[in-house]
């Protein structure tokens, strides 16, 4: 964009010439003692600072950063760029975006400190519009924000206070120990999360990568799903990964949607259910004689 002088700049100048007080070179010619303006180049964001709201697509003209301790909705955790030689916007579910998400992935754990899907956090990538993307622009940028939960109907929290390293310690935004509420078969419909101190009949446990195969849509395609999760759970709490750990507790698993399955997202949440009890603090650690086999 470029640089635009007000009126009262141009009076300024004009009385500063006319007392001599800010005389440049007196050769008279007033077109050849200034430095040139640096030409236009493609816009590209700026990390670590916060924006107002969520945005898959950002132009020049809506672009307008604020300090991370002003209320805000999403945070740019990085900035990178599409190969040189990459002629089109990438398409849903391309090895462009993959990659994309994939480096995006990365970085946010990074900077939270942990995997961020150990939080109440949901990762999303903005890349230019097709203007931008003509004039040259090949950006991505790596945005996290809080959301009010990980099971359905999330929305998107406005918080003050960037999210740098808000999983390296305890955090209100970390996952923690939960409460089922149950469907009409017996199963768990939604986890509301609780204070580990009440009594409560689920934690969550972990994150398990999927390896890159299609999305589960039979019942055989989540069985290795809920082998993953069972064998985070052993690690968590201490206690063998045998065939004894289906009797000891059941598995909740929180794979990523199809769309985001798509882009590359394999990151599994992982949670220790038990169906028949419940306890007050944490099972991490346990041992089998906090998990212990159960006998009917």
């Amino acid at each position: 964009m470029g640089h635009r002088v007000g009126r009262g700049v141009v009076a300024a100048l004009a009385v500063g010439a006319l007392l001599g007080g800010c005389a440049g070179p007196g050769d008279g010619d007033l077109t050849d003692d200034w430095r040139a303006l640096p030409a236009a180049g493609p816009f590209t964001p700026e990390s670590g600072v916060c924006h107002a709201d969520v945005a898959d697509v950002v132009t020049l003209a809506a672009y307008d950063p604020v300090d991370c301790s002003a209320p805000h909705r999403v945070e740019a955790v990085h900035v990178g760029a599409f190969p040189a030689g990459q002629s089109a916007p990438p398409t849903g579910g391309s090895t462009d975006v993959r990659g994309v998400f994939a480096d995006c992935d990365t970085r946010a754990t990074a900077y939270v400190g942990d995997d961020w899907r150990a939080g109440r956090l949901r990762l999303s990538v903005a890349v230019p519009s097709a203007a931008g993307w003509t004039s040259g622009s090949r950006w991505y940028r790596c945005d996290l924000a809080e959301v009010t939960t990980t099971e359905a109907a999330a929305t998107v929290v406005t918080r003050t206070g960037s999210l740098r390293g808000a999983l390296a310690a305890p955090s209100p935004v970390r996952l923690g120990c939960q409460q089922s509420r149950r469907d009409r078969g017996g199963g768990v419909e939604t986890l509301l999360p609780v204070e580990c101190g009440t009594r409560h009949d689920a934690e969550f446990v972990g994150v398990w990568q999927a390896p890159d195969r299609p999305y589960p849509a039979r019942d055989a395609d989540w069985a290795p799903l809920y082998a993953g999760c069972r064998s985070t759970i052993a690690r968590y709490v201490g206690v063998p990964d045998d065939l004894t750990l289906r009797f000891r507790a059941d598995v909740v698993v929180r794979p990523p949607g199809a769309g985001r399955w798509r882009v590359g997202d394999r990151g599994v949440r992982c949670y220790l259910w038990l169906s028949d009890r419940a306890v007050t603090g944490s099972l991490k650690g346990a041992g089998p004689s906090g998990l212990p086999v159960r006998t009917r």
